[in-house]
């Protein structure tokens, strides 16, 4: 089966990660924190998405490179801060940038990596920018709403109104830029826009709804969310909380790939829906999809 690393905007991105990383000072700590994030092997979901978006609007993969990469350095960012107010121990299979380095150093790295993102999106016009902008800020008060959802009033509201800030945000910020960078209209970008928000939101209730399974690798941390399961569980069986999350995903799938439906077909597109099925209902495991088709 073919997965995203095997896509030709995955390479571009990786190749373009590694020369950053590259032309960085030898005898710099930063650049030693950079190679062990490279290291640790992300899936760089963001960033392709981005590109496809570009080639479905009529661009070239080179034009939005810079913005890919943007966009995949506030990510890494994001989650070295992540850690930090998690008290995450392992990310993707190894040791977390604070276990490793230390505290004062990990918030640094976050800090330089969003200022070199800055550098790289400055160039891409108002729109991007105020989109990528957008993104941070929205991306911080979801981390904000998450730290205070341990409380019993932390409800599905609650949950959506924080996962779509915290993790959606940057999901619709880099399909809207991909758009933007191939000269796409507001209107256009707007629904791209809405794509990466459905998308976002529905691999993050994914990578929640894992984790209440226990199914969710390379991942340690002392802090525990209250996500979608857990708040059905509340008021109801565990079967029946699982079944729920999964319609609530199958749902915003739904609503992405029905905004897709009106652009012209392409092999980019198609890649398109495809990651966003790779990334949602293609890591659910059968017997729950079993379940909830019956």
């Amino acid at each position: 089966m073919v997965g995203i690393e095997d896509l030709d905007e995955f390479a571009l991105v990786k190749s373009s990660m590694s020369e950053l990383v590259a032309s960085m000072d030898d005898k710099s700590q930063m650049k030693k924190m950079m190679l062990h994030l490279c290291i640790s092997g992300g899936k760089l979901i963001r960033p392709v998405m981005l590109i496809l978006c570009t080639q479905i609007c009529g661009g070239r993969s080179e034009e939005s490179a810079n913005a890919a990469l943007a966009i995949e350095l506030i990510h890494s960012a994001s989650l070295i801060h992540d850690d930090v107010l998690d008290g995450g121990i392992m990310r993707r299979g190894v040791e977390s940038a604070h276990e490793k380095y230390g505290m004062s150093a990990a918030i640094l790295c976050g800090d330089f990596m969003i200022s070199r993102a800055i550098t790289l999106i400055s160039s891409y016009g108002r729109d991007s920018v105020y989109e990528f902008g957008k993104a941070g800020m929205y991306m911080a008060e979801g981390e904000t709403i998450d730290i205070a959802s341990v409380s019993d009033e932390f409800l599905e509201m609650n949950y959506f109104e924080c996962i779509i800030k915290k993790t959606a945000s940057l999901f619709a910020s880099s399909t809207a830029i991909g758009a933007y960078a191939a000269g796409a209209d507001v209107q256009t970008a707007e629904r791209f826009r809405l794509f990466g928000e459905y998308v976002g939101t529905a691999y993050q209730m994914v990578d929640d709804l894992l984790e209440y399974l226990g199914n969710l690798d390379g991942k340690q941390s002392t802090y525990e969310s209250t996500t979608l399961p857990l708040i059905f569980r509340r008021t109801m069986g565990h079967d029946v909380a699982v079944g729920k999350t999964v319609n609530e995903i199958l749902f915003y799938v739904s609503k992405a790939k029905a905004l897709m439906a009106i652009i012209p077909n392409s092999k980019s597109k198609d890649n398109l829906l495809l990651v966003a099925d790779l990334i949602t209902i293609d890591l659910l495991p059968d017997s729950i999809i079993k379940n909830n088709s019956n």
